[in-house]
């Protein structure tokens, strides 16, 4: 398969989401499955976004060896690859050091759910995977087993976001929900007043739906439901 599409939507989507404040400098990392094979495609290490070309996007399989690119790959590469063997649902995953979530990730305060479209499109809740050095197995391994509840977003402890979709425009929309959520959440938490969250049923009721896009996504289907 020629890649260069993937490639060309991670550029971009890597400098979308720094224009918009959820990247910034070289952190975070971005990655597309390659579809109909075990390979992904990932933004290189330490690398620029304004200066990163579709060429200089790296190209894995799950073994983490390398089938294309020159430069070396982020090195939460294996984190991304358990990721997609974990979750056959999962097309996009963006990693960022978003703000308002990061804040959550420093007191340990993983988001319930507060709004509709977050248990629509999110999950249940907002877990906080426990700490663990960046682009270690250990990293890796805490995702992996984390990630199998099937929610879309997660807060890694004294690190950032993780955010996933079945294409990368669900993705970024994702990472909005998110910082929506962190910020909502953040600021009620400074009222030390009691926070309301959306009723148990309505709870289950969106994360139903979410739940059938992931089986649709997994078994080849498409014409996912919107908001």
């Amino acid at each position: 398969m020629d890649t260069t599409p993937l490639k060309k939507q991670i550029v971009e989507t890597a400098q979308e989401l720094v224009r918009k404040g959820f990247l910034m400098a070289t952190g975070g990392n971005i990655s597309l499955r390659v579809p109909g094979q075990a390979a992904f495609a990932i933004t290189p290490s330490n690398y620029d976004y304004f200066k990163m070309m579709p060429d200089d996007v790296c190209v894995l399989d799950f073994g983490l060896n390398p089938l294309e690119g020159h430069l070396k790959p982020s090195v939460e590469a294996a984190m991304h690859g358990a990721i997609y063997q974990a979750r056959g649902d999962v097309n996009a995953i963006i990693h960022t050091h978003q703000a308002y979530a990061s804040a959550l990730t420093l007191i340990k305060a993983p988001i319930p759910a507060l709004f509709d479209e977050q248990a629509r499109f999110l999950g249940r809740s907002v877990e906080i995977i426990p700490y663990a050095p960046s682009g270690t197995g250990f990293l890796k391994d805490a995702v992996a087993k984390h990630v199998k509840n099937h929610n879309n977003a997660f807060m890694m402890q004294n690190h950032g976001a993780l955010v996933f979709g079945h294409d990368m425009e669900r993705a970024i929309h994702n990472v909005e929900i998110l910082e929506k959520c962190s910020l909502a959440y953040l600021l009620a938490l400074c009222t030390e007043k009691k926070i309301s969250k959306i009723p148990l049923a309505v709870r289950e009721i969106a994360f139903s739906k979410l739940r059938s896009d992931q089986k649709k996504i997994e078994q080849g289907f498409s014409g996912l439901g919107g908001e």
